[in-house]
């Protein structure tokens, strides 16, 4: 592809220019039929979960109505990306604005911090639910449900103001070119027209917190939960507890470790390829899986969507 070489003034550029996965035309046309079933699937799975909690009174519970919260936001997170990405795949030029570059950056980090707080509660509900069954009812309220999610909401949104606004008034100059299917920080900073140690040890500073931090309570919780879970004398007790937190670990490693693979080792530009499969991971496929994951492990889920299903 023909590279672009532009004025260091980053006002007078017309966009960057998302390379995504380039292949022939035939390849291209290929992967937008793939990733528009993948879209179409994610959005129907997490639609109906929301659905299958609205309709079935069973599942008025804080851990479904915080599963309910946490599927809508995952239509959300896989929006921020993939419909821009499959209309990458039909456009000839494959430039994205400068603002909309940098509004999906924001979408796309303040999203996925908002379900790392997500995971970090649905871990703070299974714990209360295991360790503190008598006093359970009386702190898990549909009150204490409603804060809990518009914190995380808050949290997410506002933790990453700051780095966008930083990054927004850099001066970008030479080529326009990410080598990404998104408007990552990394290739970001690196069209940066001068480096700036400070800049960039702020924003290396403030991204990792609304990973580690929600990643350690998740962490802290389920040793407990284990501690407690390990004290019940019936092997079936044991089975039971186990099976309410199992659907929420699946999701957890398989988010946490697709991210800790993406920003948790170093990278290169000859590692370009593989970024761009982990970060498909856990930004297209781990919402795809969800809903699969909660359905087959959790009998009420399975009984709630059949019963949708037939209304």
């Amino acid at each position: 592809m023909k590279k672009f070489h532009t004025p260091s003034n980053s006002s007078t550029m017309a966009g960057f220019i998302l390379l995504g996965f380039p292949c022939p035309r035939e390849g291209q046309i290929l992967l937008f039929v793939l990733f528009s079933a993948v879209y179409l699937l994610t959005l129907m799975g997490n639609a109906s979960i929301i659905c299958a909690v609205h309709w079935d009174q069973r599942l008025h519970t804080p851990m479904y109505i915080l599963l309910a919260n946490f599927s809508f936001l995952e239509i959300w997170y896989v929006t921020s990306t993939v419909p821009n990405m499959l209309a990458n795949f039909l456009s000839d030029t494959k430039v994205i604005s400068f603002s909309g570059c940098f509004l999906q950056f924001y979408l796309f980090f303040s999203l996925g911090s908002t379900e790392c707080f997500f995971l970090a509660i649905m871990a703070l509900d299974r714990y209360l639910a295991i360790c503190r069954p008598l006093r359970y009812p009386s702190i898990m309220t549909k009150h204490c449900c409603t804060n809990l999610v518009l914190g995380c909401w808050t949290f997410g949104f506002l933790w990453f103001l700051i780095p966008i606004i930083i990054i927004s008034r850099m001066s970008f100059c030479g080529s326009r070119i990410i080598d990404h299917f998104l408007c990552d920080p990394g290739p970001l900073l690196a069209l940066t027209c001068k480096k700036d140690p400070v800049i960039e040890l702020i924003f290396s500073a403030l991204s990792p917190l609304p990973l580690v931090i929600p990643f350690v309570f998740i962490i802290g919780s389920y040793a407990l939960v284990l501690k407690a879970v390990l004290k019940v004398p019936s092997a079936a007790g044991k089975r039971k507890a186990f099976s309410t937190c199992g659907s929420h670990l699946a999701v957890v490693s398989l988010f946490y470790g697709s991210v800790l693979v993406m920003y948790g080792s170093p990278t290169s530009e000859h590692e370009a390829g593989m970024q761009k499969v982990v970060t498909l991971f856990y930004s297209v496929l781990t919402p795809l899986l969800n809903p699969v994951i909660y359905t087959l492990r959790n009998k009420d889920m399975k009984k709630a969507l059949q019963k949708f299903c037939r209304i």
